[in-house]
């Protein structure tokens, strides 16, 4: 991964309820480590929807996927911390 990359993103789409959540369960385990995160639409690019379609909301760390659907705060904070 490229320096200043984030380390953390979250794979998102409009008018997602549950994307709604993870934002919320990402960007406190994000400010308990001190690090940052991004939102990727994976309806702006055709090769994101084709990976992430169906289980929207994703999120990766260092770019390793760590959950789907309803994400684990915990997960994300274990992957965080190596």
């Amino acid at each position: 991964m490229p320096a200043g990359d984030p380390r953390v993103v979250l794979y998102v789409r409009e008018a997602c309820h549950l994307c709604e959540d993870a934002r919320a369960v990402v960007g406190q385990a994000c400010a308990e480590a001190g690090e940052r995160f991004v939102e990727r639409d994976v309806d702006a690019d055709p090769a994101l929807r084709a990976e992430y379609g169906e289980l929207v909301p994703v999120v990766t760390v260092d770019g390793v996927r760590q959950g789907y659907w309803r994400l684990d705060g915990d997960r994300v904070r274990r992957a965080l911390a190596r």
